[in-house]
């Protein structure tokens, strides 16, 4: 066993060097910072067991000890409905796995018995590699915005995702194409983002908003067709936040009509390149990068 696997519904982790000393209360409690609704849960049923045996929770944890997490519930309680999309898995392992979202879709369904989101697809990926385990996202993208999706296939891994995001621990780096060339290097638009009270879907800086910080450095300017190439990190994840931000600049994407961009692409241009994380379970350095997929292509002829 390689850190972790799935055997027979059951979540099989080996204890890490640096959880030595720790109690089995203290790992899902103080580092992995479970729900304590799960956490009880556990501890009603009895079936989290330690090498092979139930035992306290303040049994102390050594390195190599291997620790039985049973799963049974996430799969009763998946209701995804799976669908053949295509979706590209840029990587997977037994509790998470990233897809790379095309454009014109949703990351989840919008209405009762849509089945044409990115997480159908990922479900019909489950299901076709024969797993039966629950599928959740962890963020989100605009339903034409490209790129890096991550999902946790278990409650556990998906409730530290969830705080990981939360306490951003997890960064995305997106791509975009704005208009109009931008002279600054790099730089931090920090605007609160609120809704537009007179549009249903857009939205708009506002002193009243949540706040929204994005962070910019200038990759190449095409001074012929007037747009500049930008990559962007988040410090928070409003909806639309790199769309306001640049259309505040008066930049905004290029193809991004809702934001006052010109019809130059299909789509506004904007690309989740990258996500990096430290995997919850094994605690290793995570960096995954997702290719562009427009066909015809938007940004390759602008890289440098």
């Amino acid at each position: 066993m390689e850190y972790f696997n799935i055997t027979n519904q059951h979540l099989l982790i080996e204890v890490l060097q640096s959880w030595n000393g720790l109690s089995l209360e203290k790992l899902f409690r103080e580092r992995w910072k479970a729900p304590k609704k799960l956490v009880h849960e556990w501890r009603m049923s009895k079936e989290l067991m330690l090498n092979g045996n139930s035992v306290p929770w303040s049994t102390v944890l050594t390195e190599g000890d291997t620790i039985s997490i049973p799963l049974l519930d996430d799969a009763e309680k998946e209701n995804v409905k799976a669908a053949d999309l295509g979706i590209s898995i840029l990587y997977e392992d037994d509790v998470l796995l990233v897809a790379n979202k095309p454009a014109g879709m949703d990351t989840h369904p919008s209405q009762p018995g849509d089945a044409n989101s990115l997480i159908n697809g990922v479900a019909y990926h489950l299901q076709h590699t024969g797993q039966t385990c629950m599928i959740k996202h962890i963020h989100r993208l605009d339903k034409d915005t490209t790129g890096a999706v991550l999902f946790a296939k278990n409650r556990l891994i998906g409730s530290i995702l969830d705080r990981m995001l939360e306490e951003r621990e997890i960064k995305r780096t997106y791509l975009a194409l704005v208009e109009g060339i931008i002279k600054n290097d790099q730089g931090e638009i920090k605007e609160k983002i609120g809704r537009d009270r007179h549009h249903a879907t857009r939205r708009r800086v506002s002193p009243t908003g949540q706040t929204a910080v994005t962070h910019y450095r200038v990759l190449n300017r095409d001074s012929k067709k007037n747009l500049t190439f930008v990559s962007c990190t988040l410090e928070s994840g409003r909806t639309h936040q790199i769309r306001v931000h640049f259309s505040h600049l008066q930049h905004p994407l290029a193809g991004d009509t809702l934001y006052g961009g010109r019809r130059t692409f299909p789509r506004q241009a904007l690309h989740a390149r990258k996500i990096e994380f430290t995997h919850p379970i094994s605690e290793q350095k995570m960096t995954i990068e997702a290719p562009f997929i427009d066909s015809p292509e938007i940004f390759n002829v602008h890289l440098l």
